[in-house]
């Protein structure tokens, strides 16, 4: 049964929110993200200090869309307010691993013993901060925080060994200020 659904968001001072067709660009004081989204059928505007997000006839397709698309511009505008901050800490019991960053990419020494450092790539957008055995992920693009910390993790997967006695890694302990 189709039924008319609208979400309203509200656009935090010093926040500007500008639309270019699909194109959202969200700029704040702590930086900037743009996403394309599919705005076919739905009603998408921006008045004043607000953005409103709907259909008149929507039908479960179009409402899934629209909780999508206002939980991801919620996102966007949180992030360009404060950046978003994943904490991971650098575990080792039998080598002593060493973690730093190059360009683009986190080199982790001697994890394992192992002779050929491990990689892990940063995405554009993420800084990343080491302090002794911390690690301090920072974006203002939720989804590019989470994936830099991601690939710090998987790079230190453990394979055919086991996992009760090999706890070396890098695991995250905090996602955007809520401890794990």
């Amino acid at each position: 049964m189709k039924q008319e659904i609208f979400q309203e968001i509200e656009i935090p001072e010093k926040v500007e929110v500008t639309q270019k067709g699909n194109l959202v660009i969200v700029k704040g004081p702590e930086g900037e993200n743009e996403r394309k989204f599919n705005f076919r059928d739905l009603e998408f505007e921006i008045k004043g200090k607000k953005i409103k997000v709907g259909s008149k006839k929507a039908t479960k397709k179009e409402k899934k869309r629209i909780n999508s698309t206002t939980a991801h511009l919620r996102n966007m505008l949180q992030g360009s307010e404060k950046k978003y901050e994943y904490k991971l800490k650098v575990c080792f019991v039998h080598f002593p691993s060493t973690v730093e960053v190059k360009g683009s990419e986190v080199i982790i020494k001697n994890f394992l013993g192992e002779k050929v450092s491990r990689k892990a790539k940063i995405p554009k957008g993420a800084e990343v901060k080491i302090d002794k055995d911390i690690i301090i992920v920072k974006s203002s693009d939720k989804e590019i925080a989470g994936q830099a910390a991601a690939n710090l993790e998987i790079a230190t997967r453990i394979r055919k060994r086991d996992r009760r006695v090999f706890q070396d890694g890098i695991f995250i302990t905090s996602k955007c200020g809520v401890e794990i």
